[in-house]
């Protein structure tokens, strides 16, 4: 993270020599003004391959685009913004702009330090001295995150094999402690309840799977050419369930009733539990959603406890009732020989 910082740094001494129009400033003057800038953090000495490399990201389109021209002074170049008001650093937004960017920069700083977030760390760092902002120290705002979730290192590799459309090799560990390795070409990430998921193809299943971060034992990159996702459209996906999960083909999607107490009812109402959800009747806390039926929507349901019924449905609703009769039988078991 010190090294984002650093090269944040130096970014801003090259646009600060770059808009002097005063002096001239040869390669070595950059290195030696770099340098300087960074004696503070016992870095002595700045590499003339570092140097030319911020210059070379500076120019380039994943930096500013900078407008740099190189001028001759005998058989030496020294180095020049070509217009005299040009800085990567102009502050050309508004107060209000201002006060919603450095609203956004503390809610982003809430995420710095957590693992798989050193893009994030360069993104707030550059605009900090950019438009010259400093978050809060106090926090104002918090968010349900779990610093120590296993496998949030491979966060960013699999972000950016998605992205770069690179086949990886991936290790994974089922909850039964079975491992196997497999060849994977990773198309979309999503979180759901904290956690994390990865979703691709899997070659040596010949099909698309959904693998929880938590499960992975190791990630590698390799050369094999990727294969293209042409058939899934991930923003419609997830449409038809809650979570992650699809359920097998056979399982259609489906209207279903449920009947909360009038407690329950109006937190239901700000939080849905699905997209499709609406209010059938108000008086009576009932609502309903189109869904395919999966785990997660099971759970969610078994967390209500007895503030929900299902309605509707008959077949889902005996479902549950089994369930519940089965559950019932660990609290309150059949005593043999009871006559009652």
């Amino acid at each position: 993270m010190s090294q984002v910082k650093d090269a944040t740094t130096r970014y801003k001494v090259l646009d600060k020599c770059f808009s002097d129009f005063r002096h001239r400033y040869f390669i070595d003057d950059l290195i030696e003004e770099c340098a300087e800038a960074l004696k503070d953090k016992d870095i002595i000495n700045v590499s003339r391959r570092t140097v030319l490399n911020d210059i070379a990201f500076m120019e380039s389109p994943e930096g500013w685009n900078i407008p740099l021209e190189r001028l001759k002074d005998g058989k030496r170049v020294y180095y020049r913004y070509r217009y005299r008001d040009y800085s990567i650093y102009n502050n050309e937004l508004s107060e209000e702009e201002v006060s919603q960017l450095k609203t956004v920069l503390e809610t982003l700083g809430r995420y710095r330090g957590l693992p798989s977030t050193e893009w994030l760390e360069e993104i707030i760092s550059n605009l900090e001295y950019r438009f010259d902002l400093k978050a809060h120290s106090e926090n104002v705002i918090s968010f349900e995150q779990n610093k120590d979730l296993k496998g949030i290192e491979y966060l960013s590799t699999l972000i950016d094999a998605a992205s770069n459309k690179q086949t990886i090799s991936l290790q994974y560990k089922n909850f039964y402690g079975k491992e196997v390795e497999w060849t994977i070409y990773p198309y979309y990430l999503k979180q759901y309840n904290n956690r994390w998921f990865l979703f691709g193809w899997n070659k040596d299943m010949n099909s698309l799977s959904n693998i929880a971060l938590d499960r992975i034992e190791d990630v590698t990159l390799t050369d094999l050419p990727f294969r293209e996702n042409n058939d899934i459209d991930f923003d419609t996906y997830f449409d038809d369930i809650v979570g992650v999960t699809k359920p097998d083909p056979e399982v259609l999607e489906q209207t279903i009733r449920l009947k909360f107490d009038l407690k329950r009812f109006p937190y239901v109402v700000s939080k849905p539990i699905h997209s499709s959800q609406e209010v059938v009747d108000e008086d009576e806390g009932i609502i309903e959603i189109s869904v395919r039926p999966n785990k997660e929507l099971e759970a969610l349901l078994f967390s209500f406890g007895p503030q929900v019924e299902i309605l509707s449905p008959e077949s889902y609703r005996q479902q549950f009732t089994e369930k519940i009769q089965e559950n019932l039988k660990k609290y309150f078991p059949v005593q043999k020989g009871c006559t009652e």
